[in-house]
């Protein structure tokens, strides 16, 4: 493998044959190129729907009430259904078994204040079991805890880009806001991966905005995230019961869809997942067929560049090169040509997605990019077949009779 004298004769005989050789490392390099590129696109198309559902927790459940449609049990439609504290222990006791995280949501526009600073954002009182299902990431202090809900503490924790509103580069934490006249400490700041948006919110114990905004026991919605353990198709029966249940207990029809709302990410994780299936499905078979191609290409060259040395090949024999020796100058010939084509078509393909990156996400394609053991794998498959499409002639090649191979037209 080392033999200096061998790897001389090699770049030799690449330096003699220039034609031939670029045609070769062509058909190698453009193989993989289009391979990388084909899978740095599928993987931004991937990208895409994981931004799209990175908001909230793929097992999230959120429950709403509205206005029912339909007359029920002797009630009128156009009845307002009004969730409550009491709904919070029913589905407890309901569903326990079937529920990972369970918070009750007020949610309420205020005014911020801090000094010369304000802004109007979107409150929410929450339990602390509600970070989860934004998937939030705290970034300082913690987030909201149960001895802040017992004792109904006036604390917050704020979103990233409200902290930047208010105090610039000025850390947030320990300092007081005013919320529509109230003031509030804050504890903590987060992060959240749906954007924008999801960091402009502001979090507060569930008990003290209660208390605060009306001392009742209204809810405004319920977020769930369900038991990881079930399946989606478990997780999707198990939102359609809940909802049957609360229906009964509110006295609602069970043909009325506007007076209990149920969104379980289930469904769109379901299509999400089948839509990944298959694009995951035309990816494979694209890449594949164009390994195939590549492995066709390079199978039709070695045979060609055998063929075209046999003469040579009968001189070296003549001078006392043994087959062996002959095979394995042809093998690291054809090694060397097809793993410097791979790595430069990796190369290529590579800096042209990282140049396109930003430009392609107006056709939903975010941050393509591909896994460099996909494509090296991608690449040892051809340095294989390279081998077997070289090794057959080479063989061939090395056992003719010099004199037979000198007078090969």
């Amino acid at each position: 493998m080392f033999d200096i004298d061998r790897w001389g004769e090699i770049f030799e005989s690449i330096k003699n044959n220039k034609l031939r050789t670029v045609l070769s490392g062509f058909t190698i390099a453009f193989a993989i190129l289009l391979f990388t590129l084909l899978f740095g696109i599928g993987n931004g198309l991937k990208n895409t729907f994981e931004k799209e559902f990175a908001g909230d927790s793929m097992l999230s459940i959120y429950i709403r009430s509205g206005q029912t449609t339909i007359p029920y049990k002797g009630l009128q439609s156009g009845r307002k259904v009004q969730l409550k504290n009491d709904d919070y222990r029913f589905l407890l006791d309901e569903f326990d078994d079937k529920m990972q995280s369970i918070s009750p949501r007020i949610q309420k526009s205020v005014k911020a204040v801090y000094k010369g600073e304000q802004n109007v954002y979107q409150l929410r009182a929450v339990y602390p079991s509600y970070l989860t299902l934004e998937s939030a990431k705290v970034e300082s202090g913690r987030f909201l805890n149960m001895f802040d809900l017992k004792g109904r503490s006036k604390v917050i924790a704020i979103g990233r880009l409200v902290e930047k509103d208010l105090f610039g580069q000025l850390s947030a934490l320990g300092k007081e806001i005013n919320l529509g006249g109230i003031s509030y400490k804050v504890i903590g700041t987060f992060s959240d991966p749906g954007g924008d948006n999801d960091e402009r919110y502001i979090y507060a114990p569930f008990t003290t905005i209660q208390r605060l905004y009306g001392n009742t026991d209204e809810v405004g919605a319920f977020g769930i995230t369900y038991n990881p353990k079930l399946s989606v198709d478990e997780a999707l029966a198990f939102s359609d019961v809940m909802e049957k249940k609360l229906k009964e207990k509110h006295s609602i029809s069970p043909k009325d869809q506007s007076a209990i709302r149920i969104d379980n990410y289930a469904e769109g994780n379901k299509q999400v997942s089948m839509m990944m299936l298959v694009l995951n499905i035309i990816i494979f078979f694209i890449g594949i067929g164009t390994l195939i191609a590549g492995i066709i290409g390079i199978s039709n060259i070695m045979v060609y560049i055998v063929k075209e040395r046999t003469k040579e090949l009968g001189i070296r024999k003549a001078l006392g090169a043994t087959p062996k020796s002959i095979i394995a100058m042809i093998l690291m010939e054809s090694i060397f040509i097809t793993a410097l084509s791979g790595y430069v078509g990796l190369l290529i393909g590579s800096t042209i997605l990282k140049l396109l990156g930003d430009s392609l996400e107006k056709y939903f394609i975010l941050n393509p990019s591909v896994n460099s053991g996909v494509v090296i794998g991608a690449t040892i498959m051809l340095i294989i077949a390279g081998t077997i499409a070289g090794y057959l002639p080479a063989k061939k090649a090395a056992k003719i009779k010099p004199i037979v191979a000198l007078r090969d037209d």
